[in-house]
């Protein structure tokens, strides 16, 4: 009966962690510091405070579903602009790797390369099979964590992020009317 016993507090022991890592909906969000395909590196830390935003994490480039999904957001960005929001894609794939995969699907925004997957275990996307699971994380301007979406179609994410942006009540940003030349 004890080895009974032992055998079920080991796998509950082994199960916690699994729990515990998971996000939720007013989780603090893990920072990051990831360099992208723009040349730039960012962090959490430099929008808090100021700034929404959403992290599309994808398996791997240049398969057909991620491909998919980053055209669907290079093509239909203009959605999404028009929110007081940052959007990335991430992956793990090495920052060469997105580069190319990012001029190959004309992205206009920035693709996070995480290739340590530090990142994509804090913010439990990573698969046991050792790339991130398409998710979709959403991060207010207070650094915490909105939404997870985890059913994610790649042909339409960019009008379902837009659509879930709605929903959570980010504010629009400020568009002014082009001035009228009159003489």
């Amino acid at each position: 009966m004890t080895t009974v016993i032992r055998g079920l507090a080991v796998i509950a022991l082994l199960m916690l962690p699994l729990t515990v890592l998971c996000l939720e909906v007013g989780d603090k969000a893990p920072n990051f510091s990831l360099q992208a395909t723009d040349g730039k590196t960012y962090s959490l830390q430099q929008f808090i405070g100021k700034q929404a935003i959403v992290i599309a994490w994808y398996p791997k480039a240049f398969t057909k579903g991620c491909t998919i999904e980053c055209k669907s957001l290079a093509q239909n960005g203009h959605l999404l602009r028009q929110f007081d929001v940052t959007y990335f894609m991430a992956s793990v794939d090495p920052l060469e790797k997105n580069i190319t995969f990012a001029e190959s699907t004309e992205a206009d925004f920035p693709l996070l390369s995480d290739p340590s997957k530090k990142v994509a275990k804090a913010y439990d996307v990573l698969a046991f099979y050792g790339y991130p699971k398409r998710h979709t994380i959403y991060i207010s301007k207070q650094g915490k964590i909105l939404m997870v979406d985890r059913n994610i179609n790649a042909a339409t994410s960019a009008q379902d992020i837009a659509a879930n942006l709605k929903q959570l009540g980010i504010p629009r940003t400020v568009q002014t009317a082009p001035e009228l030349n009159t003489p």
